[in-house]
């Protein structure tokens, strides 16, 4: 298959706009400023330890994925505006972005470190977010900035779905049959499996558009990472959230036996949604990508020909003459 764009994808694919980046710079700063301001408040709001341990746990996977997409985000805008004067080496350009990720992760971490400075709670907290802000911004590093993108243009369009989803979670909950503890049960988790479907599908097809602006300048398999990249930014909050921020999930679980059970639930599924939001997001990227490619002509397949035959003919010149 050939690809309808006709000009050639350069070594390394080019920058993004500085329109685009510092839109998305400011999405991923209000999402993240939104989810921390939101934890501090949840978890200020609690009259017992007990209730802040278990707030702080439920907050801490959406503070960190919001920041990692914060940590590139930054980092993609530094990198842009240094980016418009001189042109960074591979090595420079990854110190840039990690350094721009780690400072939005310290500066991310202030609200959460200075809810409770006597213990470590908030400290393992805000380390976790301060790690998930300086991953985005290593990853930011890649010489692929279109792809990081869109990548994280998708995982705020996932988190907007969700949100507005989740605001109609009730009526649905109902449709699905929601009724006693059991049918609640089987009602939520085929919620969470037909939001994550179609989180993935608007992952796809958002991480598409805004590469196909490119006009041939992103290989196709770079759109398969793109609209897997809300899934993977779910995937890694988890992974984050399981060890740097595994003494918060264990104090938590130590409240009771139902908030253990309830921990464990939430983890799983998810790591779960994550994974679907990935494949489908790939997959629908690709498909999305697919449809826009012609397969190779008649024409195309005689100029090839020719070109072998001329081949032949002149090497077998080359021959004669010898």
């Amino acid at each position: 298959m050939t690809d309808r764009p006709t000009s050639p994808a350069s070594a390394a694919p080019e920058e993004e706009s500085r329109l685009t980046v510092v839109l998305l710079a400011a999405a991923a700063i209000a999402w993240t400023a939104a989810m921390l301001w939101s934890a501090r408040t949840t978890i200020t709001g609690r009259v017992s330890a007990e209730m802040e341990v278990t707030s702080t746990a439920y907050a801490l996977p959406g503070a960190v994925a919001a920041d990692l997409v914060a940590g590139a985000a930054v980092a993609l805008l530094v990198l842009t505006l240094i980016g418009a004067r001189r042109t960074l080496g591979p090595s420079a350009r990854f110190a840039v972005a990690t350094g721009a990720g780690l400072l939005t992760g310290l500066l991310s971490a202030i609200p959460v470190v200075t809810i409770n400075t006597a213990g470590s709670l908030y400290a393992i907290v805000g380390g976790t977010v301060a790690a998930a802000a300086t991953i985005g911004g290593a990853l930011a590093g890649f010489r692929i900035p279109r792809v990081i993108a869109a990548a994280a243009f998708a995982s705020i369009g996932v988190f907007v779905l969700g949100f507005v989803l989740n605001l109609f979670q009730a009526p649905v909950l109902d449709l699905l049959g929601a009724g006693d503890t059991a049918s609640t049960a089987n009602a939520a988790q085929w919620f969470s499996y037909g939001q994550a479907a179609l989180s993935g599908l608007a992952a796809g097809l958002i991480a598409f558009f805004l590469l196909r602006r490119a006009e041939g300048a992103v290989k196709w398999p770079f759109y398969a990472l793109a609209g897997a990249g809300a899934g993977l930014v779910t995937v890694i909050g988890e992974i984050l959230s399981r060890t740097a921020g595994s003494k918060v999930l264990e104090l938590a679980g130590k409240v009771s036996e139902l908030d253990k059970l309830a921990q464990q639930i939430l983890s799983t599924a998810r790591l779960n949604s994550g994974l679907i939001v990935l494949f489908v997001g790939a997959m629908t990227a690709m498909l999305a990508v697919g449809r826009t490619m012609s397969p190779a002509t008649d024409e195309d397949d005689d100029e090839e020909d020719e070109g072998q035959t001329s081949s032949s003919n002149s090497e077998t010149a080359y021959h004669s003459n010898s």
